[in-house]
Protein backbone atom coordinates (compact mmCIF):
# COMPACT_ATOMS: atom_id res chain seq x y z
CA UNK A 1 0.00 0.00 0.00
CA UNK A 2 2.81 2.42 0.92
CA UNK A 3 4.64 1.52 -2.27
CA UNK A 4 1.59 2.22 -4.45
CA UNK A 5 0.93 5.54 -2.75
CA UNK A 6 4.54 6.56 -3.15
CA UNK A 7 4.60 5.58 -6.83
CA UNK A 8 1.37 7.45 -7.47
CA UNK A 9 2.60 10.58 -5.73
CA UNK A 10 5.98 10.47 -7.46
CA UNK A 11 4.37 9.94 -10.87
CA UNK A 12 2.18 12.99 -10.42
CA UNK A 13 5.02 15.13 -9.12
CA UNK A 14 7.49 14.20 -11.84
CA UNK A 15 5.09 13.85 -14.71
CA UNK A 16 3.24 17.13 -14.33
CA UNK A 17 3.92 20.79 -13.64
CA UNK A 18 3.01 20.57 -9.95
CA UNK A 19 4.63 23.09 -7.59
CA UNK A 20 7.81 22.09 -5.73
CA UNK A 21 5.89 21.65 -2.48
CA UNK A 22 4.18 18.60 -4.02
CA UNK A 23 7.60 17.19 -4.89
CA UNK A 24 8.71 17.92 -1.37
CA UNK A 25 5.81 15.83 -0.12
CA UNK A 26 6.86 12.77 -2.11
CA UNK A 27 10.46 13.29 -1.10
CA UNK A 28 9.51 13.44 2.57
CA UNK A 29 7.29 10.39 2.16
CA UNK A 30 10.19 8.48 0.63
CA UNK A 31 12.30 9.33 3.67
CA UNK A 32 9.59 7.96 5.98
CA UNK A 33 9.35 4.69 4.04
CA UNK A 34 13.11 4.20 3.95
CA UNK A 35 13.45 4.95 7.66
CA UNK A 36 10.75 2.36 8.37
CA UNK A 37 12.63 -0.17 6.25
CA UNK A 38 15.85 0.57 8.08
CA UNK A 39 14.14 -0.04 11.42
CA UNK A 40 12.81 -3.38 10.19
CA UNK A 41 16.20 -4.41 8.80
CA UNK A 42 17.93 -3.47 12.02
CA UNK A 43 15.70 -5.59 14.22
CA UNK A 44 14.97 -8.62 12.05
CA UNK A 45 18.04 -9.34 9.89
CA UNK A 46 21.41 -10.95 10.51
CA UNK A 47 24.30 -8.55 10.84
CA UNK A 48 25.85 -9.06 7.38
CA UNK A 49 22.55 -8.88 5.59
CA UNK A 50 21.55 -5.90 7.67
CA UNK A 51 24.70 -3.95 6.71
CA UNK A 52 24.34 -4.92 3.05
CA UNK A 53 20.72 -3.84 2.86
CA UNK A 54 21.48 -0.67 4.80
CA UNK A 55 24.19 0.27 2.32
CA UNK A 56 21.81 -0.40 -0.56
CA UNK A 57 19.10 1.72 1.01
CA UNK A 58 21.51 4.58 1.70
CA UNK A 59 22.79 4.41 -1.88
CA UNK A 60 19.22 4.45 -3.16
CA UNK A 61 18.39 7.39 -0.94
CA UNK A 62 21.43 9.29 -2.18
CA UNK A 63 20.49 8.57 -5.80
CA UNK A 64 16.89 9.70 -5.23
CA UNK A 65 18.05 12.88 -3.52
CA UNK A 66 20.43 13.75 -6.36
CA UNK A 67 17.71 13.09 -8.93
CA UNK A 68 15.28 15.23 -6.97
CA UNK A 69 17.79 18.12 -6.81
CA UNK A 70 18.45 17.88 -10.56
CA UNK A 71 14.69 18.02 -11.15
CA UNK A 72 14.38 21.18 -9.03
CA UNK A 73 17.40 22.75 -10.70
CA UNK A 74 15.89 22.11 -14.14
CA UNK A 75 12.22 22.91 -13.49
CA UNK A 76 12.36 25.42 -10.62
CA UNK A 77 15.82 27.07 -10.67
CA UNK A 78 14.93 29.92 -8.30
CA UNK A 79 13.39 27.55 -5.79
CA UNK A 80 16.42 25.26 -6.15
CA UNK A 81 18.74 28.07 -5.01
CA UNK A 82 16.61 28.57 -1.87
CA UNK A 83 16.34 24.84 -1.27
CA UNK A 84 20.09 24.26 -1.73
CA UNK A 85 20.96 27.21 0.53
CA UNK A 86 18.66 25.97 3.29
CA UNK A 87 19.90 22.39 3.12
CA UNK A 88 23.49 23.62 3.25
CA UNK A 89 22.58 25.96 6.12
CA UNK A 90 21.07 23.16 8.20
CA UNK A 91 24.17 21.03 7.66
CA UNK A 92 26.46 23.88 8.73
CA UNK A 93 24.27 24.67 11.73
CA UNK A 94 24.29 21.03 12.83
CA UNK A 95 28.08 20.91 12.39
CA UNK A 96 28.50 24.08 14.47
CA UNK A 97 26.33 22.63 17.23
CA UNK A 98 28.42 19.45 17.23
CA UNK A 99 31.64 21.47 17.38
CA UNK A 100 30.45 23.63 20.27
CA UNK A 101 29.32 20.57 22.22
CA UNK A 102 32.76 19.04 21.72
CA UNK A 103 34.51 22.24 22.80
CA UNK A 104 32.39 22.62 25.92
CA UNK A 105 32.94 18.96 26.83
CA UNK A 106 36.72 19.45 26.52
CA UNK A 107 36.52 22.60 28.64
CA UNK A 108 34.70 20.73 31.39
CA UNK A 109 36.90 17.64 31.29
CA UNK A 110 40.19 19.56 31.16
CA UNK A 111 38.96 22.44 33.36
CA UNK A 112 40.00 25.00 30.76
CA UNK A 113 38.89 28.63 30.99
CA UNK A 114 37.28 30.28 27.98
CA UNK A 115 40.09 32.83 27.54
CA UNK A 116 42.65 30.00 27.32
CA UNK A 117 40.94 28.22 24.43
CA UNK A 118 42.51 28.16 20.95
CA UNK A 119 41.40 31.01 18.71
CA UNK A 120 39.16 28.95 16.42
CA UNK A 121 37.32 27.39 19.37
CA UNK A 122 36.76 30.79 20.98
CA UNK A 123 35.52 32.27 17.71
CA UNK A 124 33.21 29.29 17.14
CA UNK A 125 31.55 29.70 20.54
CA UNK A 126 31.20 33.46 20.08
CA UNK A 127 29.64 33.18 16.64
CA UNK A 128 27.23 30.36 17.55
CA UNK A 129 26.05 32.32 20.57
CA UNK A 130 25.33 35.37 18.38
CA UNK A 131 23.51 33.18 15.84
CA UNK A 132 21.31 31.63 18.52
CA UNK A 133 20.41 35.03 19.96
CA UNK A 134 19.34 36.18 16.50
CA UNK A 135 17.36 32.99 15.83
CA UNK A 136 15.39 32.95 19.11
CA UNK A 137 12.74 35.56 18.05
CA UNK A 138 12.09 33.65 14.83
CA UNK A 139 11.63 30.38 16.73
CA UNK A 140 9.20 32.02 19.17
CA UNK A 141 7.26 33.55 16.27
CA UNK A 142 6.80 30.12 14.66
CA UNK A 143 5.35 28.46 17.79
CA UNK A 144 1.62 29.25 17.24
CA UNK A 145 -0.32 26.88 14.95
CA UNK A 146 0.15 27.58 11.23
CA UNK A 147 2.51 30.46 12.02
CA UNK A 148 5.34 28.64 10.30
CA UNK A 149 3.84 29.53 6.91
CA UNK A 150 4.05 33.21 7.79
CA UNK A 151 7.60 32.71 9.03
CA UNK A 152 8.64 31.17 5.70
CA UNK A 153 7.30 34.20 3.85
CA UNK A 154 9.07 36.58 6.22
CA UNK A 155 12.33 34.67 5.85
CA UNK A 156 12.07 34.94 2.07
CA UNK A 157 11.28 38.67 2.17
CA UNK A 158 13.70 39.68 4.95
CA UNK A 159 16.65 37.25 4.91
CA UNK A 160 19.15 39.76 6.32
CA UNK A 161 17.01 40.68 9.32
CA UNK A 162 15.65 37.22 10.16
CA UNK A 163 18.10 34.58 8.93
CA UNK A 164 21.52 33.78 10.32
CA UNK A 165 24.62 33.56 8.12
CA UNK A 166 24.24 29.80 7.52
CA UNK A 167 21.17 30.45 5.36
CA UNK A 168 22.67 33.21 3.23
CA UNK A 169 24.05 32.62 -0.23
CA UNK A 170 27.70 33.68 -0.79
CA UNK A 171 26.41 36.72 -2.70
CA UNK A 172 24.08 37.65 0.16
CA UNK A 173 26.90 37.27 2.68
CA UNK A 174 29.02 39.84 0.85
CA UNK A 175 26.02 42.12 0.26
CA UNK A 176 24.74 42.00 3.85
CA UNK A 177 28.18 42.57 5.35
CA UNK A 178 28.47 45.64 3.14
CA UNK A 179 25.09 46.88 4.39
CA UNK A 180 26.07 46.38 8.05
CA UNK A 181 29.39 48.15 7.53
CA UNK A 182 27.64 51.09 5.85
CA UNK A 183 25.33 51.36 8.86
CA UNK A 184 28.20 51.50 11.35
CA UNK A 185 30.23 53.82 9.11
CA UNK A 186 27.44 56.39 9.47
CA UNK A 187 28.54 56.85 13.09
CA UNK A 188 32.28 57.24 12.47
CA UNK A 189 32.42 61.00 12.25
CA UNK A 190 29.99 61.43 15.14
CA UNK A 191 32.42 59.43 17.28
CA UNK A 192 35.38 61.57 16.19
CA UNK A 193 33.35 64.73 16.85
CA UNK A 194 32.47 63.39 20.30
CA UNK A 195 36.18 62.99 21.08
CA UNK A 196 36.84 66.57 20.02
CA UNK A 197 33.95 67.84 22.18
CA UNK A 198 35.17 65.83 25.19
CA UNK A 199 38.67 67.32 24.88
CA UNK A 200 37.38 70.54 26.46
CA UNK A 201 37.06 68.73 29.79
CA UNK A 202 40.64 67.33 29.72
CA UNK A 203 42.80 69.00 32.37
CA UNK A 204 46.22 67.95 31.10
CA UNK A 205 47.01 70.37 28.27
CA UNK A 206 49.66 68.11 26.72
CA UNK A 207 47.30 65.13 26.41
CA UNK A 208 44.53 67.44 25.25
CA UNK A 209 46.70 68.66 22.37
CA UNK A 210 47.61 65.06 21.48
CA UNK A 211 43.92 64.10 21.37
CA UNK A 212 43.02 67.04 19.13
CA UNK A 213 45.98 66.25 16.83
CA UNK A 214 44.81 62.64 16.58
CA UNK A 215 41.27 63.69 15.65
CA UNK A 216 42.63 66.22 13.14
CA UNK A 217 44.73 63.50 11.50
CA UNK A 218 41.73 61.25 11.10
CA UNK A 219 39.57 64.05 9.73
CA UNK A 220 42.21 64.99 7.15
CA UNK A 221 42.39 61.41 5.82
CA UNK A 222 45.63 60.34 7.47
CA UNK A 223 45.89 56.85 8.94
CA UNK A 224 47.37 57.28 12.45
CA UNK A 225 50.07 55.03 13.82
CA UNK A 226 49.81 53.02 17.03
CA UNK A 227 52.02 55.47 18.96
CA UNK A 228 49.51 58.28 18.27
CA UNK A 229 46.83 56.25 20.01
CA UNK A 230 48.97 55.15 22.96
CA UNK A 231 49.84 58.80 23.66
CA UNK A 232 46.24 59.47 24.81
CA UNK A 233 45.38 56.08 26.33
CA UNK A 234 45.13 57.44 29.90
CA UNK A 235 41.98 59.37 28.95
CA UNK A 236 40.08 56.16 28.19
CA UNK A 237 40.47 54.31 31.48
CA UNK A 238 38.65 56.88 33.63
CA UNK A 239 36.87 60.19 33.17
CA UNK A 240 36.01 61.61 30.70
CA UNK A 241 36.20 58.74 28.18
CA UNK A 242 36.09 55.55 30.27
CA UNK A 243 33.48 53.07 29.11
CA UNK A 244 31.35 53.80 32.18
CA UNK A 245 32.20 57.50 32.36
CA UNK A 246 31.56 58.84 28.85
CA UNK A 247 28.40 60.59 27.75
CA UNK A 248 25.40 58.45 26.82
CA UNK A 249 25.30 59.84 23.27
CA UNK A 250 28.90 58.76 22.69
CA UNK A 251 28.11 55.24 23.95
CA UNK A 252 25.12 55.01 21.63
CA UNK A 253 27.29 55.93 18.65
CA UNK A 254 29.72 53.16 19.63
CA UNK A 255 27.01 50.46 19.72
CA UNK A 256 26.74 49.97 15.92
CA UNK A 257 30.47 49.21 15.78
CA UNK A 258 29.69 45.93 17.56
CA UNK A 259 26.24 45.53 15.95
CA UNK A 260 24.52 46.23 19.27
CA UNK A 261 21.25 48.11 19.69
CA UNK A 262 21.57 51.62 21.15
CA UNK A 263 17.95 51.59 22.32
CA UNK A 264 18.71 50.61 25.91
CA UNK A 265 19.39 52.49 29.17
CA UNK A 266 22.86 54.03 29.36
CA UNK A 267 24.09 51.82 32.22
CA UNK A 268 23.09 48.69 30.31
CA UNK A 269 24.76 49.92 27.12
CA UNK A 270 27.99 50.52 29.07
CA UNK A 271 27.97 46.97 30.43
CA UNK A 272 27.36 45.44 27.00
CA UNK A 273 30.07 47.53 25.34
CA UNK A 274 32.52 46.52 28.04
CA UNK A 275 31.75 42.78 27.88
CA UNK A 276 31.87 42.60 24.08
CA UNK A 277 35.12 44.56 23.96
CA UNK A 278 36.72 42.26 26.53
CA UNK A 279 35.66 39.28 24.45
CA UNK A 280 37.35 40.73 21.35
CA UNK A 281 40.48 41.51 23.36
CA UNK A 282 40.62 37.88 24.47
CA UNK A 283 40.25 36.81 20.85
CA UNK A 284 43.12 39.13 19.90
CA UNK A 285 45.39 37.41 22.41
CA UNK A 286 44.30 34.03 21.05
CA UNK A 287 45.26 35.14 17.52
CA UNK A 288 48.69 36.15 18.80
CA UNK A 289 49.13 32.71 20.37
CA UNK A 290 48.09 31.08 17.10
CA UNK A 291 49.95 33.45 14.78
CA UNK A 292 48.39 35.75 12.16
CA UNK A 293 50.05 33.76 9.38
CA UNK A 294 48.01 30.69 10.42
CA UNK A 295 44.69 32.33 9.49
CA UNK A 296 43.29 31.53 6.06
CA UNK A 297 41.86 34.30 3.87
CA UNK A 298 38.26 33.85 5.07
CA UNK A 299 39.28 33.91 8.74
CA UNK A 300 41.49 36.92 8.08
CA UNK A 301 38.69 38.90 6.47
CA UNK A 302 36.23 37.96 9.22
CA UNK A 303 38.70 39.03 11.92
CA UNK A 304 39.21 42.42 10.25
CA UNK A 305 35.47 42.89 9.73
CA UNK A 306 34.64 42.21 13.39
CA UNK A 307 37.19 44.87 14.43
CA UNK A 308 35.68 47.63 12.33
CA UNK A 309 37.51 47.30 9.00
CA UNK A 310 35.67 46.61 5.77
CA UNK A 311 37.79 44.00 3.91
CA UNK A 312 35.65 44.03 0.78
CA UNK A 313 38.18 45.98 -1.34
CA UNK A 314 41.33 44.86 0.43
CA UNK A 315 43.75 42.16 -0.62
CA UNK A 316 44.67 39.37 1.82
CA UNK A 317 48.07 41.02 2.23
CA UNK A 318 46.49 44.33 3.25
CA UNK A 319 44.17 42.56 5.70
CA UNK A 320 47.13 40.74 7.23
CA UNK A 321 49.12 43.97 7.50
CA UNK A 322 46.28 45.82 9.19
CA UNK A 323 45.51 42.97 11.60
CA UNK A 324 49.18 42.78 12.60
CA UNK A 325 49.16 46.51 13.41
CA UNK A 326 45.91 46.10 15.32
CA UNK A 327 47.30 43.29 17.46
CA UNK A 328 50.38 45.38 18.27
CA UNK A 329 47.98 47.96 19.66
CA UNK A 330 45.36 45.80 21.36
CA UNK A 331 47.58 43.26 23.13
CA UNK A 332 49.11 46.04 25.25
CA UNK A 333 45.75 47.27 26.52
CA UNK A 334 44.45 46.62 30.02
CA UNK A 335 40.93 45.45 30.76
CA UNK A 336 40.10 48.95 32.03
CA UNK A 337 40.87 50.41 28.57
CA UNK A 338 38.00 48.86 26.62
CA UNK A 339 36.80 52.36 25.67
CA UNK A 340 40.06 53.00 23.80
CA UNK A 341 39.62 49.64 22.05
CA UNK A 342 36.17 50.69 20.84
CA UNK A 343 37.24 54.15 19.66
CA UNK A 344 40.14 52.65 17.73
CA UNK A 345 37.65 50.62 15.71
CA UNK A 346 37.14 54.03 14.07
CA UNK A 347 40.50 55.77 14.50
CA UNK A 348 42.54 52.88 13.07
CA UNK A 349 40.13 51.80 10.32
CA UNK A 350 38.43 54.78 8.72
CA UNK A 351 41.45 55.83 6.60
CA UNK A 352 43.02 52.42 5.94
CA UNK A 353 44.43 52.04 3.39
CA UNK A 354 45.16 55.45 1.95
CA UNK A 355 44.66 54.20 -1.61
CA UNK A 356 42.44 51.06 -1.47
CA UNK A 357 42.73 48.49 -4.22
CA UNK A 358 39.81 48.52 -6.71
Amino acid sequence: CLHSLLCDETTHAWGSSYMPCRVMTSHTFMYVCICSSLWFVRHYSPSQARHGISRSVVSGLKWANEKYERFLQRRFPRFYVIYHTFMRGFRLLFQDGTDVRRIVACMLSEKTEYQNLPYRDMEKIRQVRRDLIKAIPLVILSVPPFANYVVFILMYLYPRQLLIRHFWTPQQLVEFQGVYHTQRAQHHWAIVKGLESTSTSVQDSRIKIRLLELCSKVRSGVHPVVSDVHAVRTLFSGPPLGVKRMYADQMRHLCPLLFLTPRLPAFWIGRRLNSHSLELMQLDRAIVRLGVHQLNDAELREACYMRGLNPDRLSPGQCREWLTQWLQFSTHLKESETSLYLHCMVLLTVNYPKHPRH
